[in-house]
């Protein structure tokens, strides 16, 4: 929950959704300094994973997928201008990815859309042998962790 109402759109009912269940997530909504630079990152990364864009307002834009959507807003009530995901708050977000070669794929995609490698020296097992996983960073300071679902044994 924000500080300030969000000046986005009412959210509808996800058509054609499967009803959500209790404690399922609805939404998740993160300030961003820079609209555009999250649209450019955020907006592939979430198209390229399967979520559709659901809102757009001149602050703000949303993707859902299912029943439960992203939302990444430029609020004027900032007090920076750089996420810190060491600071409390979000770390990073975690999406599920189908196998090995589709962590590879999007990761070597990503650079183009302002993501980088993080923890290069350990890729893709920087979570340990038991997590396949691609670690990126956008230019704004926001991490997100792409996991396989299959993947091979580390060798």
């Amino acid at each position: 929950m924000s500080d300030v109402p969000s000046s986005g759109p009412e959210p509808q009912p996800a058509s054609g959704t499967a009803r959500p269940v209790r404690g399922m997530l609805h939404h998740v909504e993160i300030w961003v300094p820079d609209l555009g630079r999250a649209v450019a990152s955020f907006g592939w990364l979430l198209e390229a994973l399967g979520y559709a864009p659901f809102q757009s307002w001149s602050d703000g834009r949303s993707w859902r997928l299912g029943a439960t959507y992203l939302v990444f807003e430029q609020s004027p009530a900032l007090t920076a201008d750089r996420h810190d995901r060491c600071r409390p708050g979000l770390n990073h977000l975690a999406f599920h990815v189908e196998d090995h070669e589709a962590v590879e794929d999007l990761a070597a995609r990503a650079r183009r859309h302002g993501w980088s490698l993080m923890f290069p020296d350990r890729h893709p097992y920087a979570g340990g042998p038991r997590t396949y996983a691609a670690y990126l960073v956008n230019a704004d300071g926001f991490e997100v962790e792409l996991v396989a679902v299959d993947h091979p044994d580390p060798g």
